[in-house]
């Protein structure tokens, strides 16, 4: 069956992926919204879509397909707006009777996502969010060895997210803690969520640095203690040329041995939405542990550099 589609922050960083998830799985895209016209994008995939740059025209034509019948309403939106606004457009989703399909973080507040479920049941409307790094082959073997590992085996965690940002970033929603929710939420919480998931539920978490533009601590889960390291800043990268100098840095060491998932990402945000449309998606449930670790990072008052660490914290001793 072919739905309708809206997408929220069409001009966003992500959006192009959600609108070739859109397309490949053979729906369709029938109105956008973003308050920036540089919306070119959109000609690649749904040049017939609506456009919108104020909400409230955005809504008032919404409301005006869901009362023209089944066949005009929008069934799906799509989230890919500033992290603080995702709250607000889940709920226009179920208001309007969609289903909502939201980046994460889906909300930056556990009790945001607790009032969420009290809205999924009153609409009887899902709320979805991508976590592509779930359906990564390479990260759901890791998770089946995992399991398959003896029950009392713990397992030594580093993790390092290094993607350099430029000045823009700190002028930029991004840059303010209550829009983006720092660099732990903003660049950290689909890693968190995977850790997570492979490792069990958290029992504790210790902050140890919170900056502008890095974090890190110490997430000690049922099977596992991760020592984790974010930054956007270029000088935290390790020893790289400077025509690398701008790429990401991704390394995640288990029991000293790295583990390699840079590859296979191509597909994800389509394969996510094949299981949305096929009533398989991660909910409010599944991405709530990683949102309240992250909630509970941005909250808390760092220790400083002792105790267990990430090793990249000696060079800031």
């Amino acid at each position: 069956m072919v739905y309708n589609f809206a997408l929220i922050g069409a001009a966003g960083y992500v959006a192009p992926r959600h609108l070739r998830a859109i397309k490949e799985n053979g729906q369709n895209l029938i109105s956008s919204l973003d308050n920036t016209d540089s919306v070119g994008i959109l000609d690649s995939y749904f040049p017939e879509a609506s456009f919108f740059t104020e909400f409230e025209r955005f809504d008032r034509h919404a409301e005006m397909l869901r009362r023209a019948g089944e066949e005009f309403k929008i069934h799906y939106v799509s989230i890919c707006s500033p992290n603080y606004l995702h709250d607000a457009h889940i709920r226009f989703a179920l208001r309007e009777d969609a289903h909502a399909v939201c980046e994460k973080p889906m909300v930056l507040n556990p009790w945001n996502a607790e009032a969420l479920k009290i809205l999924e049941g009153e609409t009887g409307k899902s709320v979805n969010t991508i976590l592509q790094l779930r359906l990564h082959p390479t990260i759901m073997e890791l998770k089946k060895r995992i399991m398959e590992s003896p029950r009392d085996k713990r397992f030594d965690i580093k993790m390092a997210y290094i993607t350099p940002r430029g000045k823009w970033y700190h002028y930029s929603w991004k840059g303010d803690i209550k829009k983006s929710g720092g660099v732990a939420t903003n660049i950290g919480i689909h890693l968190f969520d995977m850790l997570i998931w492979i490792f069990g539920k958290v029992k504790r978490n210790v902050l140890h640095l919170s900056l502008l533009d890095k974090s890190a601590g110490l997430l000690e889960l049922e099977k596992a203690d991760i020592k984790w390291f974010l930054s956007i800043d270029s000088n935290d990268l390790p020893g790289r040329s400077n025509s690398e100098a701008l790429k990401p840095y991704r390394s995640i060491m288990i029991n000293g041995e790295e583990f390699e998932f840079s590859e296979g990402f191509t597909d994800l945000h389509t394969i996510s939405y094949r299981e949305i449309l096929n009533g398989k998606g991660f909910g409010i449930d599944d991405c709530y542990p990683s949102l309240e670790a992250a909630y509970s990072i941005r909250n808390a008052v760092p220790i400083g550099i002792k105790g267990e660490y990430h090793p990249f914290l000696n060079k800031m001793k």
